[in-house]
């Protein structure tokens, strides 16, 4: 069995906080809207020592103002991918030698949020 740390690519907009759009997403007062057991379910995968990388299809002109947006809510993360766009995404992985599968996706509804996510 594997024992190193899992990594979480997790989507910020409609995953982590309400979507609202790029418009409301790009003002600097915009204050996210948490989703319901974000926080917690962030806080458990970080005590469980996973790596936390959030991507989104805000652009990188919008890192500072996203840095801050998820700061004042409390969102935790190792990184931050910018840029990425809104169309498909599609996650390319080779298994172990044995043939353990080591990437997986899970699609959730938009703003439904990961509270019930099992890892």
């Amino acid at each position: 069995m594997d024992r190193r740390a899992k990594t979480i690519f997790c989507d910020i907009d409609g995953t982590l906080v309400k979507h609202y759009g790029p418009v409301i997403t790009q003002k600097t007062d915009h204050k996210m809207e948490i989703l319901e057991g974000t926080l917690d379910k962030l806080a458990e995968w970080d005590k469980l020592g996973y790596n936390i990388i959030l991507t989104t299809g805000r652009k990188e002109s919008l890192r500072n103002i996203t840095e801050k947006q998820l700061e004042e809510v409390g969102i935790i993360y190792d990184q931050l991918i910018m840029g990425i766009g809104g169309g498909e995404r599609i996650l390319i992985n080779d298994k172990k030698t044995d043939g353990a599968i080591t990437a997986h996706s899970i699609c959730l509804d938009r703003d439904f949020g990961i509270q019930s996510i099992e890892i």
